[in-house]
């Protein structure tokens, strides 16, 4: 009875991580998704990025992350990046995947949501060699909040990467050694119907943006020009 037991939670297992074939309009949602987070961060004092940190993005990631398990947590999800480029105006959303895995009992499901503003121009490229460890590739610490003005100084500005998320247990200061980003090229392909990669995607203006990426892109330059 036992091993029936561990066979089908096993198997349960197995099925949920058993992706159904992804369409165009599943990473248009995608990209809306990223963007309804980042309106929702900002919209928010207890959750919005200051501009004093905005000023200093070279390159922003929005993720969007789900956490579910009985014996094994697994954390994954999807993403977006963008790079400012050094006429001021800020790339294509580029299409990443984002994921953890942990061992311990946990029991539920939670949504997580993360931006990570990177602050300098040399951790972006670190996503070309297809996997990055947020915290180990790169510092990162939790970012300040635009309630929390008294926090700024640029000790902090000068770290890599600052995290700003809903997911309890993160404050200014923190060290953040978990997760993993990594680079999505066959999305890519799918969403802009190119050959190009994530290099040039980022740093060239090869590809147009398409129309549904234009409300993101808009925002970003918004918030940060």
């Amino acid at each position: 009875m036992k091993k029936l037991l561990v066979l089908s939670l096993l198997a349960l297992f197995s099925a949920a991580l058993v992706r159904a074939e992804v369409t165009r309009a599943d990473l248009v949602d995608r990209v809306e998704t990223c963007e309804a987070i980042l309106q929702e961060f900002q919209s928010r004092s207890d959750t919005a990025i200051p501009a004093a940190v905005l000023q200093k993005a070279r390159a922003l990631i929005i993720v969007n992350q789900f956490k579910a398990g009985i014996f094994f947590g697994v954390k994954d999800g999807y993403g977006v990046i963008l790079v400012k480029k050094p006429n001021g105006r800020w790339s294509l959303p580029v299409l990443i995947s984002a994921g953890e895995a942990s061992l311990g009992l946990q029991a539920g499901a939670t949504a997580v949501e993360t931006i990570y503003v990177i602050t300098d121009e040399t951790t972006p490229r670190l996503l070309f060699n297809h996997r990055f460890n947020v915290g180990v590739d790169a510092k990162a610490i939790a970012g300040p909040r635009a309630a929390e003005a008294e926090k700024y100084n640029e000790e902090i500005l000068r770290t890599p990467m600052l995290v700003y998320t809903k997911f309890a247990g993160l404050y200014a200061g923190a060290t953040i050694k978990a997760g993993h980003l990594s680079r999505n090229d066959s999305a890519n392909a799918l969403l802009y119907s190119t050959r190009y990669t994530m290099p040039e995607l980022l740093y060239s203006d090869w590809v147009k943006p398409a129309p549904e990426v234009e409300p993101l892109m808009a925002l970003v330059q918004r918030i940060a020009p």
